[in-house]
Formats: structure tokens, sequence, C-alpha cells
């Protein structure tokens, strides 16, 4: 089976379960807690650009750490932070609805809380 496929036995489908998506897109949970998702409204192209200097910061920032570069890894957390932004992840909320900005809060504390509870049950 394709690593792109979206079967329930799939990666993608073990990945949504693993970092299930807020009904609204806006964030996903990890251990409970919402992480804000880019936004959504940039086009492919450009959102595979910023992912892949994401990632090659993040890659930067774990070299500078193994090699105790404490500049390096400076310049790194900078870059990840600039991507981020670019991204949407960080930064002003990328929505325009007046809904505030639950990142990094936990999901049991915010109004997503119900539909958190609900996917524990296996009801959402």
């Amino acid at each position: 089976m394709a690593a792109t496929t979206s079967n329930a036995g799939s990666p993608i489908a073990a990945e949504l379960r693993r970092y299930p998506t807020t009904p609204d897109g806006r964030y996903f949970v990890v251990r409970g807690r919402l992480w804000r998702c880019s936004n959504p409204a940039l086009p492919e192209a450009e959102r595979q650009a910023l992912v892949a200097r994401l990632m090659a910061a993040r890659s930067d920032v774990g070299r500078a750490l193994h090699s105790g570069d404490e500049a390096a890894e400076k310049e790194a957390r900078a870059r990840v932070h600039v991507a981020k932004l670019a991204l949407g992840e960080r930064g002003p909320a990328w929505w325009d609805d007046g809904a505030p900005d639950y990142n990094r809060h936990m999901a049991r504390n915010t109004p997503y809380a119900a539909w958190f509870a609900a996917l524990a049950e296996g009801d959402a």
C-alpha cells in the first residue's frame, strides 16, 4: 500500500488518529495540547517550500546542539521561527472571524473540550 493512500490502515490514517485535527482545521492535538495548523490559504508550492525551510532549520538546530555551537543554534532557531511565522503556526492567527487563538492550550480547557473528550471515547 502506498504511503499516500487514505485507507483506514494506511500511514496517513494512522497519523490522523495519532494527531487529530480540530473540526475547524485550526489545530492538531499532541498529548492533549492544541498546536496551530499551517494556514490552509497558503498556495501548496509555497507551503511546501516553507516546510522544507523549516525542516532544514530544525536539522541545523540538532547539528548545532550536537556540536555545542551556540551561535549556530541561535541562528537556526531564528530560521525555525521565521518559517513557522510564514506558515501561520506562530504569530497572529490566520483566521479572521475574531475567534481567540488557543495555540498551546490544553484541549480540555478550551471550547474544543467536548470534541476532544469524544475522541477518547471513540465518538468523534
